[in-house]
């Protein structure tokens, strides 16, 4: 068997020609370009392309299935892969390791999305990325007029309503005299704001026509408190709800499940591991609080697991925000809207007890109807301001 393992970097990387046969190998090194690695492929005998899970991964697996090639990626997080004290490392080292431990059957497979899912993803993505330099300029605004003792509105009054006032103060900084060359600055942030806002609103135009053709981003959004924002992040981060045997496995995909360290008789739960999309967690937990005032499921959940007690609350918003994304998992993989008794039955299929008592009986109440799609609009507001 031949065994082609990449050691992937963004310009170039380290292939490892491997015979498992005679244990022989050889070494190359090619540019990370789509003619390049078409050329390698289709010039040598491969059975196995061999490669880590990282930003390349994704067009060269898509072009190995395409010219015929069985691949394999692999999560750098696995435990076959991490060693310790080596003595060096190079690009030619983790090629080699990583042909070995394929031939060794050591290395687990990770799921690929399909290109359109990936690229689904890069632009939710991208909308964070540009909401993020939406706040920084606001920001930088503020310290321009705060260091000059102008006082504006608190909050998004200021760009709305108090935008005249913001406005009033900026001027073109070829206009503006030596003592007076904070308007400029101004004037030149303003702008770029606005254009920036112009980009947010393209993008938030697309992934809402991307949404509404969708059929399972509008199932998840049935469950109250979930809107459009977090539907789509549920549903692009799971893709093939299939791959999922139970609702522990999706938990932990997600990182909302504790650490665990045990030896002898020690047992101890630490924090949640934080693993997959740091997005997802942070959307899953707006929703979580959120659906508390309008999900009588979720306030029934939420009051049972902290008990009452305020150290609990946290830890209990948590839970509620893995208890939803297991309801959506749920949902998607039986092809059914939001029941908010069966929600229950999904939800204590976990990994840990959540409740003071260690006990967990899986009971709810009817939750309330209202319209998700408006709730969930309220929920994520924070994820624009």
């Amino acid at each position: 068997m031949n065994i082609l393992a990449i050691d992937l970097g963004k310009f170039n990387s380290m292939c490892c020609f491997y015979d498992t046969d005679t244990q022989k190998y050889r070494f190359q090194a090619v540019a990370t370009t789509r003619p390049y690695l078409t050329a390698v492929f289709k010039n040598h005998k491969i059975d196995l392309v061999v490669m880590e899970a990282c930003g390349p991964s994704g067009w060269i697996s898509d072009l190995c299935q395409t010219i015929g090639l069985k691949t394999l990626v692999c999560s750098t997080n696995d435990e076959a892969w991490r060693w310790k004290n080596v003595k060096r490392k190079t690009d030619k080292d983790d090629a080699l390791k990583l042909a070995r431990m394929a031939m060794m059957r050591q290395l687990t497979s990770v799921h690929m999305p399909k290109h359109q899912v990936r690229e689904h993803r890069s632009l939710i993505k991208y909308r964070k990325t540009l909401v993020g330099r939406v706040n920084r300029t606001k920001n930088l605004i503020r310290g321009l007029l705060a260091n000059r003792g102008i006082e504006i509105d608190k909050g998004q009054r200021a760009w709305y309503t108090g935008r005249q006032l913001i406005n009033s103060y900026r001027r073109p900084l070829a206009e503006c005299s030596p003592t007076e060359l904070w308007r400029g600055q101004l004037d030149v942030e303003l702008t770029h704001l606005d254009s920036l806002a112009q980009q947010l609103a393209d993008v938030e135009r697309r992934l809402e026509g991307i949404a509404k053709d969708d059929q399972c981003i509008r199932r998840v959004q049935t469950i109250p408190g979930v809107g459009r924002r977090t539907a789509e992040a549920i549903v692009t981060a799971l893709d093939d709800v299939d791959r999922f045997d139970n609702a522990r496995q999706v938990s932990a995909y997600i990182g909302l499940v504790p650490r665990q360290y045990q030896s002898g008789e020690t047992d101890r739960n630490g924090r949640i591991t934080k693993r997959g999309s740091r997005l997802l967690r942070t959307l899953l937990l707006e929703c979580a609080w959120m659906s508390l005032r309008y999900n009588e499921w979720s306030r029934t959940t939420y009051d049972r697991i902290h008990g009452g007690q305020q150290t609990r609350k946290k830890k209990a918003a948590i839970a509620l925000a893995r208890k939803i994304a297991v309801v959506a998992w749920s949902m998607l993989k039986h092809k059914t809207d939001w029941d908010p008794q069966r929600a229950g039955i999904a939800a204590e299929e976990t990994v840990e007890e959540d409740s003071p008592s260690n006990t967990d009986q899986g009971r709810c109440d009817r939750g309330s109807h209202t319209d998700a799609s408006s709730i969930g609009q309220v929920a994520e507001n924070s994820m624009t301001s």
